[in-house]
């Protein structure tokens, strides 16, 4: 008498968490698709760069020090260097970005 019992138990409690699982998943798959990491800068350029649009462009941040601006900046340049099929404005912006975040900027601003 006791087995049939235990036996209804185990087969509810296994109902129960079939259905609360059905529900999680599907409450999972529902949820909004968020981009985990932007990898470069997206956007247009602001008419004088400041140092948070840099920072933007080689992707670190503003108190990165100058030695982790420059890695950055070559591997960005890499990815967008004229010689390679990149764009020359962008080049540009770009090496404006590094001259900024170094400190190297005397106004000016790109050559386009």
């Amino acid at each position: 008498m006791v087995a049939p019992l235990l036996a209804g138990i185990a087969v509810a409690a296994t109902a129960y968490a079939g259905k609360y699982g059905i529900q999680a998943w599907q409450a999972y798959k529902a949820r909004p698709v968020v981009p985990r990491l932007r990898k470069f800068y997206e956007g247009g350029f602001q008419p004088t760069m400041t140092r948070r649009e840099a920072a933007l462009i080689l992707g670190v941040r503003e108190s990165t020090p100058p030695d982790k601006v420059k890695e950055a900046h070559k591997k960005v340049m890499v990815a967008n260097h004229p010689d390679a099929g990149g764009s020359d404005y962008l080049a540009s912006k770009i090496n404006e970005a590094k001259d900024v975040l170094l400190g190297k900027t005397k106004g000016g601003g790109s050559a386009f």
